[in-house]
C-alpha cells in the first residue's frame, strides 16, 4: 500500500468519525461519543503516518523532499492540522458536540484532495528548494486549521441562536457564552501562526525572488485574511464585540482563508501559481 491509497482510506475514517459525532449530538450516547473521538484520533494518527510514508517514498524516488509542495500535499497537512487542533480543544473542554461541525472539514479536505488532485510525487520546482519551506507552510496551515475550528464553532453559535432555549436540540448544544469564548480562543490561537507564516514567507520570497513583498495575489490575499482576523481580535478586545457579530466575522475570515488557499491558486495567476 502506498501513501496515496492509505490517505484515501483515512478520508473514510474521517467520514465515519463525522457520522459518529452527528449521532452523538442527537442521542447523547456516551459510547457513540467515545467511538467518534476514537475514530477521529485514529484518522489523525493515520493521516500523519501517510504523510511520513509519502516523505519516505519521496526519498526512495530520489527527490528527498518534505511533502508540502503541491495542492494535494497541502490538503493532507491541512486535514491533519484541523483534526489535531479540534482534538486538543475537545480534550481541554470535554465537549463533543462541536465535532459534528468540525469533523467534516478534515474529511472534505483529504477526500477532495485525493479525488481532485494529482497524487504523484514530483521533484521540487526551483522556487520551492529552500529551508524556509517547512516553517512557512506548517505555520500557515496550523493557523488555517485553527480558523477552520473557529468557523465550525461560529456555525454552531448561529444555529444555537435560532433554537428555542427549551427545545430538545437547544438543550444539547453548549451555551452561547461558551461558544463565543471558544471562537475567540480558536482565532487567538490561529492568528500568531498565520503571522509567523506570513513573516517566514516574506523572508523566503526575498531569498527566492529578491524582494520581501511583491503584492502577488497570494501575498495580497494572505494580508487580507490577516487583516480580517486582526479586526476580529481588535473588535473583541478593544470594542467589546462578542456573540453573533464576532461569529459572522469569523465566518467571513474563513471565507477569506479559503479564497487565499484555493481561489488564488485556480482563479488568479502569480508567483505562487505552482502551488
Amino acid at each position: 500500500m502506498d501513501s496515496a491509497t492509505l490517505l484515501s482510506a483515512v478520508s473514510l475514517v474521517y467520514l465515519g468519525s463525522w457520522f459518529g459525532y452527528v449521532v452523538y449530538a442527537t442521542s447523547r450516547s456516551i459510547w457513540v461519543g467515545r467511538l467518534a473521538t476514537g475514530l477521529l484520533a485514529s484518522a489523525w494518527f493515520l493521516n500523519g503516518a501517510g504523510f511520513v510514508m509519502r516523505w519516505m517514498e519521496s526519498h526512495q524516488l530520489g527527490h528527498g523532499r518534505i511533502p508540502l509542495t503541491n495542492q494535494y500535499e497541502s490538503m493532507v497537512v491541512f486535514s491533519w492540522a484541523i483534526a489535531l487542533i479540534y482534538l486538543v480543544i475537545e480534550l481541554r473542554y470535554r465537549n463533543r458536540i462541536i465535532g459534528a461541525f468540525v469533523a467534516p472539514l478534515p474529511f472534505l479536505g483529504l477526500g477532495l484532495g485525493s479525488l481532485l488532485f494529482d497524487t504523484n510525487i514530483r521533484p521540487l520546482v526551483p522556487a520551492l528548494q529552500s529551508n524556509w519551506l517547512t516553517a512557512h507552510v506548517i505555520t500557515c496551515f496550523l493557523g488555517y486549521a485553527a480558523f477552520a475550528v473557529s468557523f465550525g464553532v461560529s456555525l454552531l453559535y448561529i444555529v444555537r441562536g435560532k433554537l428555542s432555549p427549551g427545545g430538545a436540540l437547544g438543550g444539547l448544544i453548549p451555551s452561547e457564552d461558551f461558544l463565543d469564548h471558544l471562537n475567540y480562543r480558536a482565532v487567538a490561537t490561529g492568528f500568531p501562526f498565520l503571522s509567523v507564516g506570513i513573516i517566514t514567507g516574506a523572508i523566503w520570497a526575498d531569498v527566492a525572488w529578491g524582494t520581501y513583498w511583491s503584492w502577488d495575489p497570494k501575498e495580497t490575499w494572505s494580508l487580507i485574511t490577516w487583516l480580517v482576523y486582526a479586526a476580529f481580535l481588535h473588535a473583541r478586545l478593544s470594542r467589546g464585540w462578542s456573540g453573533r457579530r464576532t461569529a459572522i466575522l469569523s465566518i467571513a475570515g474563513f471565507g477569506a482563508t479559503l479564497f487565499t488557499y484555493f481561489g488564488v491558486n485556480f482563479l488568479l495567476s502569480g508567483l505562487h501559481s505552482y502551488a
